[in-house]
């Protein structure tokens, strides 16, 4: 059975879906609130995240390989994240799969995925 990772295309279909989706975070009106908790260049955030979604997706664990376990929940707390914080990247994340072709079922099973990652994200309101 392949894994997430080579279904949806190797490094180069990740590199494209992560580039896609700060590019659509950094022009979208609707993405503002998150996009203003990053960092003016959002190089960094990229390329972590590309990492991130690696090793999460069954490839290469190029994240735990670099800066140790992700601790994704921990790394995220200094951020005031709420149900609008939450929809506002998954809102970025399905215009990349829409803008990549990506199909199903591919496409909504790594999208319910990355809601229930995106949801324990929360840290404000109701938990």
């Amino acid at each position: 059975m392949s894994t997430p990772y080579e279904r949806l295309g190797g490094e180069e279909s990740l590199r494209k879906l992560v580039n896609r989706f700060y590019q659509v975070m950094d022009t979208l009106p609707e993405a503002r609130g998150v996009r203003e908790m990053h960092p003016e260049s959002l190089e960094s955030s990229e390329k972590k995240l590309f990492m991130f979604l690696s090793g999460w997706l069954g490839g290469p664990n190029l994240f735990q390989e670099t800066f140790g376990h992700p601790r994704m929940r921990a790394r995220h707390m200094p951020f005031k994240i709420g149900k609008s914080e939450r929809d506002q990247w998954m809102i970025c994340m399905v215009r990349s799969f829409e803008d990549l072709g990506i199909k199903d079922p591919l496409r909504s099973d790594l999208l319910n995925a990355l809601l229930n990652l995106a949801d324990h994200m929360r840290n404000q309101g109701e938990q």
